[in-house]
């Protein structure tokens, strides 16, 4: 099968077929939401007597854990397949499944990245009082090979949490309101739909604009929408034609970000500039003073570049480390030097911003 005839479109059939008439390393990232095996025996009931919705349906039904781990193994080495070396895979599962999962996936050579907890901030109550709410799932990130040199925009992600590095416990609330689809008797189209938010942060996290994103399990096309809505192509495959038609009617009324909307912050890696530099291009001179920005430490320039403090003597980070007592310093950012001209205190790092714009461009 051509992955160009396949991209940004939903197909309706057996997802380990479909994976694997794919071609091999096809797929930049994969997100699986495969049946749970969840099963409940017997009907939930609430304290008022109403029945609980829960998954009843043929597709989350095997005849054993043996035949769930048989199917598991299937589809995750099909997927195996088509994901290119430097890709990664997302798993989501509940206690029911997910141990199981991260057991195969180990199995098949998969390395694991982290997992990732989704907190539901509303989850529904344990209606019968006989255990804990169940308010989270879990999702395993893995690659192919511990080498792999798959996408992580920490920056963007970071950005995202209010310039605080993410953590992998994920609060988000499950899929509600307009967001949820309905049949045409007004029920839930799907009983385990998942919420946008959930995989914006999955894509925002690990792929770049114009990747490709599999989902093996499409059900009522969440990965499609906010993929189209962030410029990724998708391939949904799901075996259930009316998960198919609703997802369809879904993802025909995304409107895709702008390409100046749908960039992120990527931290620019800045070539390095030793603070002997500033020596050789004539900023700073032996013999000139150095000190903090309260004028508690002073450390004196030598001719190779190195400081010389009251403490300690080496680089401008060592003695910075030194003058605080602290295990590491950034000395660009610690020191200042009085401006001859001015007769201000100057971060040296403004020496360094110079030096590489004189020497790279403007950065």
């Amino acid at each position: 099968m051509d992955l160009k005839e396949v991209k940004d479109t939903v197909i309706n059939a057996d997802s380990i077929e479909v994976m694997n008439s794919l071609p091999e390393n096809s797929v930049d990232v994969i997100f699986a939401d495969p049946p749970y095996n969840m099963q409940l025996g017997e009907m939930l009931l609430r304290p008022d007597n109403s029945v609980v919705n829960g998954v009843n349906e043929e597709w989350d039904s095997f005849e054993s854990l043996s035949a769930y781990d048989d199917y598991t193994q299937k589809w995750l080495s099909a997927a195996k397949r088509i994901l290119k070396e430097d890709g990664s895979i997302w798993v989501i599962g509940s206690y029911h499944n997910i141990f199981r999962v991260g057991y195969i996936l180990q199995n098949l050579g998969f390395w694991i990245l982290n997992d990732v907890v989704w907190n539901k901030t509303n989850p529904m109550p344990n209606f019968k009082g006989t255990r804990f709410t169940n308010a989270h799932e879990t999702m395993i990130w893995a690659v192919k090979n511990p080498k792999a040199k798959y996408t992580f925009n920490y920056e963007a992600m970071k950005a995202l949490n209010d310039d605080t590095q993410m953590r992998s416990i994920w609060e988000i609330p499950i899929c509600t309101g307009k967001e949820r689809l309905k049949n045409e008797n007004g029920e839930k189209l799907h009983p385990t739909q998942k919420p946008e938010a959930l995989l914006y942060r999955v894509l925002l996290a690990s792929t770049k604009v114009g990747d490709v994103v599999l989902d093996p399990f499409f059900g009522t096309g969440t990965t499609g929408a906010v993929a189209k809505k962030m410029g990724r192509h998708f391939i949904g495959i799901e075996r259930d034609a009316s998960y198919v038609e609703g997802a369809k009617k879904r993802i025909a009324q995304i409107e895709p970000m702008s390409a100046e909307a749908s960039e992120f912050t990527v931290k620019k890696k800045m070539p390095r500039i030793p603070f002997g530099s500033v020596l050789e291009c004539g900023m700073l001179q032996p013999g000139d003073m150095l000190s903090d920005a309260k004028g508690k430490h002073f450390a004196v320039i030598r001719s190779d570049g190195s400081v010389k403090g009251e403490k300690s003597e080496g680089s401008i980070h060592q003695v910075g480390a030194a003058a605080q007592n602290a295990a590491a310093c950034n000395g660009w950012e610690y020191w200042y030097f009085k401006d001859k001209n001015s007769g201000n205190m100057v971060c040296i790092d403004e020496l360094r911003r110079q030096i590489r714009n004189k020497v790279y461009g403007d950065l």
